[in-house]
């Protein structure tokens, strides 16, 4: 099987030669910018500046060269703008971070120092309004700078939660057909990231790609409204699906079947220990509109539907299966009630289960090289039965990972797919 063989036979459990594997596709699949850097060492690559290809967590580029040698399948396709709003794509820059590595940045990566000496990052590059996000000067990503204005319950407006949700024009489909022309006979599967589906996924409700965001934009009060504020929110989601079906049919119009699979959904469900809201609020606020989403993809096009959501989210597994769901990242092995074998084999014939090869907070991070090896075996032994699994690992791969680490995971996926 070639790449996207492979991994067509994982998403429809069947299985197949080997595990497919995702290194880098998404924004919750990536790997650091240093972590990059310190493989590409490990295996004497060109030394190079990686190109920063998601800001807010600095995910970095991993190219073809290096594609191959982590044995990568999948590739993924993000819009022109990355989530700070500048164009990701055209001239690039260096920027030097405050770990001392040289990146390659959009021209629009405009920063200020604070007092503190943190780092400042602005909406579309926009120097002259608030910063939208802010790096601590001993962190390695961005945080969402608060701009909520102060909120008067008899004006709130839902339109205000709806200016980042714009149908896609002629120029940001010309870009789509470009980016997919260029991949879409690479032999991989391809994952696309079209923006505009995620239903309050609190990483984009601060509006970090506006200058001055309205509306509800402070993450605690977002989550107070899903109680206090059902009506509102309800009336945001509405608008934001319409406008996401329109959208969804001008993408499938521009690129048809040449995508494997789309990021659908970025929103988290769950805690370490626990979940954000009960079920029965997620089947009444959420599962309508996720319906409606997956209802058109799959009645129109071939495409498989990816949804993100750390943490205890087993109860809510079901839910997601009915709302059509085809994947279900990251896997949070470590979390309340995620014992891999329970979810295999309560849900592996049902959904997909794109992650969860090794816990990163834990035994890669912190664990050593045997460790690693011992449950990167564990968990592919369980979870690749009869397809249904991509390996990653438990979310982005983090800066500071001992590289010894990330050597004995890859050598023990090679190992279990019987490579040289």
């Amino acid at each position: 099987m070639n790449s996207k063989e492979r991994v067509l036979s994982s998403l429809n459990h069947q299985q197949p030669d080997r595990i497919a594997v995702d290194f880098g596709s998404t924004p919750v699949t990536g790997i650091h910018v240093l972590a990059i850097e310190n493989i590409r060492k490990h295996f004497g690559l060109e030394q190079k500046p990686i190109r920063v290809i998601e800001p807010y967590q600095m995910l970095g580029e991993i190219d073809t060269e290096l594609m191959d040698i982590l044995g990568a399948d999948v590739i993924g396709l993000s819009p022109g703008d990355n989530m700070f709003g500048i164009k990701n794509h055209g001239e690039l820059k260096e920027f030097k971070t405050f770990w001392g590595q040289t990146v390659l940045v959009p021209i629009g990566f405009n920063t200020t120092i604070d007092n503190n000496g943190d780092l400042l990052i602005y909406p579309k590059g926009d120097t002259s309004v608030s910063p939208s996000g802010k790096m601590p000067k001993t962190s390695y990503f961005f945080d969402a700078v608060l701009r909520q204005e102060p909120i008067e319950e008899d004006k709130l407006d839902p339109a205000d939660n709806l200016e980042e949700f714009n149908l896609l024009t002629d120029d940001e489909l010309k870009y789509w057909k470009n980016e997919v022309d260029k991949v879409k006979d690479s032999g991989k599967a391809i994952i696309a990231n079209m923006g505009g589906t995620a239903l309050g996924d609190i990483a984009l409700v601060p509006g970090l790609n506006l200058k001055a965001p309205k509306g509800i934009r402070d993450i605690t009060e977002w989550y107070m409204s899903v109680i206090m504020r059902p009506d509102y929110i309800h009336s945001i989601f509405e608008k934001q699906v319409d406008i996401a079906l329109k959208n969804l049919q001008k993408f499938h119009a521009t690129i048809g079947n040449n995508i494997d699979a789309i990021f659908l959904c970025g929103t988290d469900f769950g805690t370490q220990d626990s979940q954000f809201c009960g079920v029965d609020t997620l089947q009444e606020l959420y599962l309508p509109y996720y319906k409606k989403l997956n209802t058109w993809i799959h009645e129109n096009t071939t495409w498989k539907t990816f949804k993100h959501s750390c943490g205890a989210i087993e109860p809510f597994l079901n839910s997601f299966i009915e709302a059509g769901f085809d994947i279900i990242n990251p896997v949070q092995i470590n979390a309340a009630g995620m014992d891999p074998k329970h979810l295999k084999q309560t849900y592996g014939d049902r959904i997909t289960f794109w992650g969860g090869g090794v816990d990163t907070q834990k035994v890669l991070s912190f664990g050593t090289p045997q460790d690693v090896k011992n449950q990167v075996q564990t968990e592919c032994e369980i979870l690749s039965k009869n397809g249904g699994f991509v390996f990653n690992t438990v979310h982005n791969l983090q800066a500071n990972v001992p590289i010894e680490n990330i050597i004995a995971m890859l050598d023990t996926i090679k190992d279990f797919n019987g490579e040289e």
